[in-house]
């Protein structure tokens, strides 16, 4: 009766974080596809559109350890269902923006929920399985975060192109109102180590990130040689170095730089941090790739999306459930091997006339290995601290995930203006292949980073190198 009653508090654990975090996955994408009307609506600049991605990418990245900070001080669960409300109400107020500025704000204030959602959800799902089922039980969290991620652009295409755009963010609502209860009543509360919140280090982590993304983003408008792009980037650098220094010091650090004593932790951090970067920005620009270059409207192009996505449900949970055998590297690099050449072969032969059919094996390839390596690198991550620190394992694990996502989208976009532009189907083209080509080299260099991670037998004797 209690083995039934435990197998059921499982079923509800790994229930209600992957809804939760597929609705907060969902939104980091969902509006790439909603973009074209979005400008039209509310009279928005290029610039501003890509800050509607990347303000809720970066408050969601920077966020990520003080959220596991509360989880770990103040209760998982209650914080868990505390972001996920915040999340909602912040979604309710995209919705009713009148104006590109208000957007960008509430998707901020967005990101900040879901910066409370993610690593705790992990956590809580870590916490409530044991290492022989959590490979297992992180297969299928990541098959369903990863559609998310994939699925953002095919939903907003959809709803933008049968609906108005701001039903991308209704739709959360009613979502939340089922799950937040659910929450309260069949989460088990858990905490960590219940260290004090590490103001300075988010301060400092926070600006480094703003001036790296904000030099990367100006630098076509005013020049890459421009004093506020210069400033900006040199300011950022320095920002990450004291951010360094700082946690080094720190009594209770946000990011134990013990962690990165791990080959294991640390070369999963890197792989990971990369193969996001290639995946959301090419997120970002292939759907208006379908759109500008293609003439697809913004649900035929979400549709033409669904190889990747299909491959990416498939194939996660087999991925999860092969990483207890074979072991994370063989997984990470494979997999990361497979998303470098996908995203080549795109590079290589997109022009504005070809044909969809040609785009179909490579979007197999590349969603097949994204989805062998995300479940090994969270393993990976997992497995390499003690579990009293799994939240904020969990935390760095999300923070790479997302400033990954933002520099990707950023660094793409940048190489993008540089070569090509929205002003015909061919410039768009001419833009787009380098920028593709850049997001195969970022999971080229992912894929190397893994072979920094140990075999499986160097694992299973070395599960925790990452306490001390």
């Amino acid at each position: 009766m209690q083995e039934t009653s435990e197998t059921a508090n499982k079923g509800w654990v790994l229930a209600l974080t992957s809804v939760a975090s597929f609705m907060v996955a969902l939104d980091a994408l969902v509006v790439t596809t909603a973009l074209s009307t979005i400008r039209i609506d509310l009279r928005a600049s290029i610039e501003a559109l890509e800050w509607t991605v990347n303000a809720y990418n970066l408050s969601f990245a920077v966020l990520l350890l003080t959220g596991a900070a509360l989880g770990d001080r103040f209760g998982r669960r209650r914080m868990f269902a505390a972001g996920l409300t915040l999340f909602v109400v912040a979604s309710a107020a995209c919705a009713l923006a009148s104006n590109i500025g208000a957007l960008i704000a509430a998707r901020a204030v967005q990101g900040a929920g879901a910066a409370l959602v993610m690593p705790l959800a992990m956590a809580l799902l870590s916490a409530s399985f044991p290492r022989e089922e959590r490979a297992r039980a992180l297969g299928i969290f990541s098959a369903v975060t990863g559609l998310a991620t994939i699925a953002g652009p095919v939903a907003g295409g959809a709803i933008a192109g049968g609906f108005a755009w701001q039903w991308i963010f209704w739709i959360n609502l009613p979502v939340g109102v089922i799950v937040i209860p659910l929450i309260r009543h069949h989460l088990r509360e858990s905490t960590g180590s219940g260290s004090s919140l590490d103001i300075t280090g988010l301060v400092l982590v926070t600006a480094a990130a703003m001036g790296v993304v904000w030099g990367l983003m100006r630098a076509h408008s005013v020049g890459w040689l421009s004093v506020e792009v210069v400033s900006a980037l040199v300011a950022g650098t320095v920002l990450a170095l004291a951010f360094v220094r700082w946690e080094l010091r720190a009594r209770e650090p946000m990011v134990p730089m013990r962690f990165f004593y791990s080959r294991v932790f640390s070369s999963a951090i890197v792989a990971s941090f990369l193969f996001y970067a290639s995946m959301y920005g090419t997120l970002f620009l292939l759907p208006q790739f379908l759109q500008v270059a293609q003439g697809y409207g913004p649900f035929g192009a979400g549709l033409r999306l669904v190889p990747w996505t299909a491959t990416l449900f498939i194939v996660a949970p087999i991925g999860g459930n092969l990483v207890n055998r074979l072991g994370e590297r063989p997984l990470v690099v494979a997999g990361l091997g497979l998303q470098a050449v996908g995203l080549a072969w795109i590079a290589l032969t997109a022009t504005p006339g070809l044909a969809y059919i040609n785009l179909v094996a490579p979007l197999i390839l590349a969603g097949a290995g994204v989805s062998m390596a995300m479940p090994a690198a969270q393993n990976a991550v997992m497995g390499a601290v003690a579990p009293s620190e799994i939240g904020k394992a969990s935390g760095i694990f999300n923070m790479a995930r997302f400033l990954g996502g933002v520099f990707g989208v950023t660094a793409q976009v940048a190489v993008f203006a540089e070569t090509g532009g929205f002003g015909s189907p061919q410039a768009f083209g001419a833009g787009f292949v380098p920028a593709i080509a850049v997001a195969a080299a970022m999971s080229l260099m992912a894929a190397i980073a893994g072979l920094w991670l140990p075999g499986r037998r160097a694992a299973a004797l070395t599960p925790v190198n990452a306490r001390g």
